[in-house]
């Protein structure tokens, strides 16, 4: 029997806390905290503890002049993800929302073609079609259980259309600096366009919600978006992307499970053909590599880095 070492936990972990995110936003936004006052306080908290962590260990926030653009590009398309997700879980099923992420590969493939930082051929573009066929069965699946109509498969897209441009616009800064570091900078200025376009529903948010309410907030910032990024990090270190994303593939069907289990809401036929699709068009795009084996490709930030920066595959992050 294989032994499951600390770094497969670190990796599981993660995973799973990725996945219950979902679910747990879902619950949140519809037990009385309004959307943006639940990003703003939500990315508050994790800004200001990242910023610890970065001025504890490195004494510095410094970046290159040069990198300053990228960092607030990086920022405004994390503003604009967190915009799309938050209403689109207001709006659509977890489990919905969860089967959509899975096409952020897709998306980052298609940003870095028109950016012209990679070509791509055939069998990308054959799935890429397989995937948007996946996404276009998760929507028409889902749009009985939507009180938004198309609004919420509308969001769930550009959820994942711009995390995949997120993913894309920190690639080569994390290349240079850490991801502690590059985590304070951007989440920090995120949070300051986030508070700002939230500012009437922070300031207008009952604060009378239950405990569990509360309890969930906490680890929703406490979880998946700061323990996950020690926990990725030091796996990847340990173990390499290719062997780390490998789970992270199973992210967005273990979500909609998680959201089917926990929230009790109904998953169509239609939906489960549509995920498979979508995660089949990604195995079929994944380009295999000239001169090792083929790596698989994860929807995270760091995945999808080593799959488009593949000269940085081996260097760890690091500050400067």
């Amino acid at each position: 029997m294989p032994r499951v070492s600390s770094v497969h936990l670190m990796v599981l972990g993660t995973v799973l806390l990725w996945a219950l995110n979902v679910t747990v936003t879902r619950y949140v936004l519809t037990h009385g905290f309004e959307p943006l006052a639940y990003a703003t306080v939500r990315y508050g908290i994790a800004a200001l503890i990242f910023l610890a962590m970065a001025l504890a260990t490195e004494r510095s926030l410094r970046v290159l002049r040069s990198d300053v653009p990228l960092v607030a590009a990086a920022a405004i398309v994390l503003w604009l993800n967190q915009l799309a997700f938050v209403y689109a879980l207001d709006t659509a099923t977890a489990s919905v929302v969860a089967l959509l992420l899975g096409a952020t590969p897709i998306f980052a493939g298609l940003l870095v073609l028109a950016l012209r930082l990679d070509r791509v051929g055939r069998r990308f573009w054959l799935g890429t079609a397989v995937s948007f066929l996946g996404v276009a069965l998760v929507g028409v699946g889902g749009q009985r259980e939507l009180h938004g109509g198309t609004t919420g498969i509308l969001l769930g897209i550009a959820t994942a259309a711009t995390w995949a441009g997120y993913s894309v616009a920190i690639a080569p800064l994390m290349r240079r600096y850490s991801p502690t570091r590059i985590s304070a900078l951007v989440l920090g200025a995120g949070w300051i366009a986030i508070s700002l376009t939230g500012a009437r529903q922070t300031a207008a948010q009952d604060l009378s919600l239950g405990w569990d309410v509360w309890a969930l907030l906490a680890f929703a910032t406490l979880g998946p978006l700061v323990l996950t990024n020690v926990l990725w990090f030091r796996a990847l270190h340990r173990i390499g992307a290719a062997r780390a994303t490998l789970a992270a593939n199973l992210n967005p069907f273990i979500a909609a499970i998680i959201a089917l289990l926990l929230l009790s809401e109904p998953v169509t036929m239609l939906q489960v053909v549509g995920g498979v699709l979508i995660a089949a068009g990604i195995v079929v795009a994944r380009r295999p590599a000239r001169r090792e084996p083929a790596q698989p490709t994860a929807w995270t930030p760091v995945a999808i880095r080593r799959r488009l920066w593949p000269r940085a595959a081996g260097e760890r992050a690091r500050g400067s």
